[in-house]
């Protein structure tokens, strides 16, 4: 049974992964502006061919982005399906039930607003559907940490009983700081709105605020009773995306000031762009991992007091 519970484990995290490719890929078209390049939805080109909806269409940069897009999504959706029903029939806990049918529900939502984004030619929802798949890729990273052997072998005892009792409202208010932020990035990044002030304004002031609480949550969890080690390497992976994630944000925002005017973003744009973005989706879910780890050392500590 323990065999079965680590390979259920093991396959959300390649759900996890496959899910950072997703991602990766959603933002390499949002990158060169390729969400319309096939106009048509749930057809591609008025085709249910899903692998040759358009002859040689792998060979058209913008088509090949989005419909990979569309391919790679559709993979992801038979990976949460097989999650969700695994989770329904293997877990014992209601509520990890419920996160699966959950998980399945945010990838159907995601599905449908890419959909709908297509045809309503909106970029409204192409911010909505940048957020709800952030959703669902912190609650993947959630479910990794639920399944886990740290999880169901909490230490039962501490050597500080009240420091999860003090430390833990930050560790859930961080992740929601983060998600702000990425929304203020998605607000940037997608077509019609390029470097106005306004965003550039707010998604840099809030990027230091974000910043700050993060290193705060760092440096708590840093003075965290030694028998919490795993919760250290994440605060520890944290704190290293963290310092990627600045970089590449300063370097995107640089090359998008040199190359401002251009008619099309060069690679190097791309390639900083859509890498800004899916290390922010790391940074959320190590956030996200910290904070329900939190929660559940002080719930731990509460019946252990």
């Amino acid at each position: 049974m323990k065999d079965f519970h680590a390979a259920r484990n093991r396959f959300t995290i390649a759900t996890f992964v496959a899910a950072i490719g997703l991602l990766a890929w959603g933002a390499f078209v949002t990158s060169i502006n390729a969400g319309m390049a096939v106009p048509d939805w749930p057809t591609s080109f008025n085709s249910y061919d899903p692998f040759n909806p358009w002859p040689n269409w792998w060979t058209i940069t913008p088509v090949l982005a989005e419909h990979g897009h569309r391919l790679l999504g559709a993979l992801i959706g038979f990976l949460t399906l097989t999650l969700s029903i695994w989770t329904w029939f293997a877990d014992a806990r209601t509520w990890m039930k419920r996160l699966g049918l959950g998980a399945l529900f945010l990838v159907i939502l995601q599905g449908v607003l890419g959909g709908l984004r297509v045809l309503l030619v909106s970029l409204d929802l192409a911010v909505v559907h940048a957020m709800v798949a952030q959703l669902f890729f912190a609650l993947l990273a959630a479910m990794i940490v639920f399944t886990s052997k740290s999880w169901s072998s909490a230490p039962t005892s501490s050597s500080d009983p009240t420091y999860f009792k003090s430390v833990a409202g930050l560790a859930v208010r961080v992740p929601l700081v983060i998600y702000v932020q990425i929304f203020l990035g998605a607000l940037l990044r997608h077509p019609g709105t390029g470097i106005d002030p306004l965003f550039v304004g707010l998604h840099l002031g809030w990027a230091f605020f974000a910043t700050g609480t993060v290193v705060v949550l760092w440096s708590r969890l840093r003075t965290a009773p030694v028998e919490f080690r795993v919760l250290k390497r994440v605060s520890n992976a944290m704190l290293t995306i963290l310092s990627v994630q600045v970089s590449l944000g300063l370097f995107a925002y640089l090359v998008l000031l040199d190359e401002t005017g251009t008619v099309k973003a060069s690679n190097v744009q791309v390639l900083a762009n859509t890498g800004h973005m899916v290390i922010g989706a790391l940074l959320f879910a190590t956030t996200v991992a910290c904070g329900v780890l939190c929660l559940r050392y002080k719930h731990t500590e509460r019946h252990a007091s």
